[in-house]
């Protein structure tokens, strides 16, 4: 493995596979023109979406791989290490849009990048792309580029980044699409989820570790926490927080009926460092606190 190549800025991408840079800040990239690869890793600081054209690589993204398939879309973020993996040489093929975060300073989509969760999701949870999606993809990349074609003037960047606003809101759309078509795999993950709630409030895990996390049960499910999440939103009109805040209602709802222990303990025993703070959560899911309920029953 070779070392690892830094795109550090717009420039860098663009010189790895052989484009010009036509902007400092933005390009739409022709893949193809790159010379044969071997596998290598990639660290970027600069936003990237890659529509692949053909199988080329495998790629691994923490732990997780993902083996391309023709009209997959793969988001990448500022602070992500990317590591193409084999033992052949490849042929790089496709289009690639790579901005850099400065583009987005004073700007409408730079206000709304946080809602666009996919740039955190694994490899593995790619957005596959049926042909009318592609095509709506492709003119959006052909916008960008006709813009970075022009002379750059007082219209350039809002334009620009309005147009990649709009791809994204598209890719929001189309993971809305591959969260419904998915669906039959959703609700396994969904059933792991409450098996894995169940099984963590059984086991000494509470007084261990406190209350479950979202990313410690998105890791536990092998998932990015935003894939994760906007999973969870998706099939049950909750966020992953509140499923397991309602979990964890349920589950103390019949506990604090035990003889033998406090509502103090209680808490405790599923994973609260105050018993204060359970006692708030309570009163705010269930409208009265653990120990009114446990009289009124």
């Amino acid at each position: 493995m070779e070392k690892t190549i830094n795109f550090n800025t717009v420039n860098d991408y663009n010189t790895f596979y052989n484009n010009e840079t036509l902007h400092p800040l933005v390009s739409i990239v022709d893949l193809s023109k790159s010379a044969p690869r071997a596998p290598h890793k990639m660290r970027f600081n600069i936003f990237c979406v890659v529509l692949k054209k053909v199988n080329c690589g495998n790629i691994r993204y923490g732990n997780n791989y993902y083996d391309y398939q023709e009209g997959t879309l793969v988001f990448f973020a500022p602070g992500q290490v990317i590591e193409i993996t084999g033992e052949e040489i490849y042929q790089p093929s496709g289009t690639a849009l790579i901005f850099h975060p400065d583009l987005l300073l004073n700007t409408a989509l730079g206000k709304r990048m946080n809602d666009f969760s996919f740039f955190s999701y694994y490899a593995n949870e790619a957005l596959h792309l049926s042909e009318k999606e592609k095509k709506i993809v492709m003119e959006c990349f052909d916008k960008i580029s006709y813009e970075l074609n022009q002379s750059i003037d007082k219209h350039s960047k809002m334009l620009i980044a309005s147009n990649i606003e709009l791809l994204l809101n598209y890719c929001t759309r189309f993971y809305d699409r591959q969260f419904i078509t998915r669906d039959n795999a959703n609700k396994g993950i969904l059933e792991k989820f409450e098996a894995l709630l169940n099984d963590y409030f059984i086991s000494d895990k509470p007084q261990n570790r406190g209350l479950p996390s979202v990313a410690y049960c998105a890791e536990e499910l092998h998932l990015s926490a935003n894939y994760f999440g906007d999973l969870i939103k998706k099939e049950t009109g909750k966020t992953a927080h509140d499923y397991i805040q309602a979990t964890v209602i349920n589950v103390a709802k019949e506990r604090i009926f035990d003889i033998d222990k406090s509502i103090s303990q209680v808490a405790y025993d599923l994973g609260f460092k105050y018993p204060q703070h359970f006692t708030r959560l309570f009163k705010q899911r269930v409208g009265v606190s653990p120990n009114e309920y446990k009289n009124l029953n």
